[in-house]
């Protein structure tokens, strides 16, 4: 077994290194390169597109939910606690320059969410049950034909593991325990089975409550929520940039030039820097991941080029705007060479500006983010369920999803 485990991790270690940073940055290089950055120039209808402008609610347009929507669903799966902790690794592991090489995933990602989510419309297939569904499963099954079924297996396999609630919940109570319970003396940091066990089924209740509306539901809280809590941040992040005003240019300098430098890097290697900058990327906005064109491809709408300039605003909102808040958040404060690890170093920023409730604000958009991270992977795990093993059988992943947050939690 350990030596299974190891060559996982081996493997793992692989895949997470080089090969990443060739498939994600080089194929979204590639794919700016053959459009010759045609749908860069239609960032505005994607704007109007999101507004409703073209909004056909008639029943011959399949889909579901509105362009606006789907957009909102997928910037739930990954805008989380990736937007903050991610940030926070990236400094601490790779430097300033890290966050450099973050928006070059991001703005090379903007292409590469085009062409995923405008096949997520041009091949969806129906499920078991008559249902119109998109995402990497239907756009490999009737895209490439039957007999590349295995490869969509093998997605779905992933998918429905990868987007385990897991990490999102055990993180999410670790910080409602610390900011909130232990200052309170409502438990201890010896002995906090109870009060974790105890959220985890708060947090199960909630979600359930949602879950149960399938992705209508899931997509109308998303909706809601997403957008307030992105307008929230920005505007607590730009009073703590103002306070800090004169600092911002320097840092946004001291960004560009480590990402060719690596001062801040021990050993001051480059490649980890652009290495770091990538994985963290990857993982705020999914950017050829693929989720996310299980979201998008909901969207009611039979334009498939529409639904792939709506995706484009996806990397532009969550890396360059919220990761970059954050990023100039940690470094203005100085907080990202203080040793803090984590959500911690974000909660010392805002403790500076806003001392006595900073980390409560904190928490507040970190709970709403992650909450709503949970829910749309629920129903990109459901997905994934349904397409293996049958529509019918995706309230039993439903059960397990509700377990496996009350586990998570403690």
């Amino acid at each position: 077994m350990t030596q299974i485990e190891a060559a996982i991790a081996a493997y793992v270690s692989f895949m997470w290194g080089l090969p990443l940073v060739i498939l994600l940055v080089g194929g979204g290089f590639f794919f700016m390169l053959h459009s010759q950055l045609r749908h860069f120039r239609y960032f505005r209808h994607s704007i109007d597109l999101l507004r409703g402008k073209f909004h056909d609610d008639s029943d011959s347009i399949g889909g579901d939910i509105s362009h606006f929507l789907a957009l909102a669903t997928a910037l739930a799966g990954t805008m989380g606690l990736g937007n903050i902790t991610g940030v926070a690794v990236a400094l601490t592991v790779g430097g300033p320059g890290a966050i450099f090489w973050m928006w070059v995933t991001a703005i090379v990602g903007i292409s590469t969410k085009f062409y995923t989510a405008t096949l997520s419309i041009l091949y969806r297939g129906t499920d078991d049950a008559g249902r119109l569904q998109g995402g990497p499963m239907y756009i490999i099954r009737e895209g490439l034909g039957r007999k590349w079924l295995p490869l969509a297996w093998l997605f779905a396999i992933a998918g429905m593991v990868g987007t385990l609630p897991v990490f999102q919940v055990n993180q999410l109570v670790q910080i409602i325990r610390d900011t909130v319970a232990i200052p309170n003396g409502l438990t201890t940091a010896d002995s906090h089975f109870n009060f974790d066990l105890v959220m985890g089924i708060v947090l199960a209740v909630i979600a359930f409550s949602i879950t149960v509306g399938n992705v209508k539901r899931v997509s109308a809280v998303a909706g809601k929520m997403v957008p307030a809590m992105v307008i929230f941040y920005f505007a607590v992040t730009s009073v703590l940039l103002v306070s800090h005003i004169d600092q911002v240019p320097a840092m946004l300098w001291l960004i560009v030039t480590d990402a060719f430098s690596g001062e801040a890097v021990s050993g001051g290697v480059i490649g980890t820097v652009i290495l770091i900058g990538v994985q963290r990327g990857a993982f705020s906005n999914e950017a050829g991941i693929g989720t996310e064109s299980l979201a998008h491809g909901a969207a009611k709408t039979n334009e498939p080029a529409r639904e792939g300039l709506v995706a484009m605003v996806g990397p532009i909102a969550d890396t360059l705007i919220v990761c970059t808040c954050t990023a100039l958040t940690l470094l203005v404060t100085g907080v990202w060479q203080g040793g803090a690890q984590g959500v911690t170093m974000a909660a010392e920023a805002y403790e500076q500006v806003f001392p006595g409730f900073g980390s409560y604000l904190l928490l507040i958009m970190v709970f709403v983010l992650s909450m709503t991270t949970v829910l749309t992977y629920w129903y990109y795990g459901s997905k994934c369920m349904g397409f293996l093993f049958g529509s019918h059988r995706e309230k039993y992943y439903l059960w397990a999803y509700m377990l496996l947050i009350v586990a998570g939690s403690v």
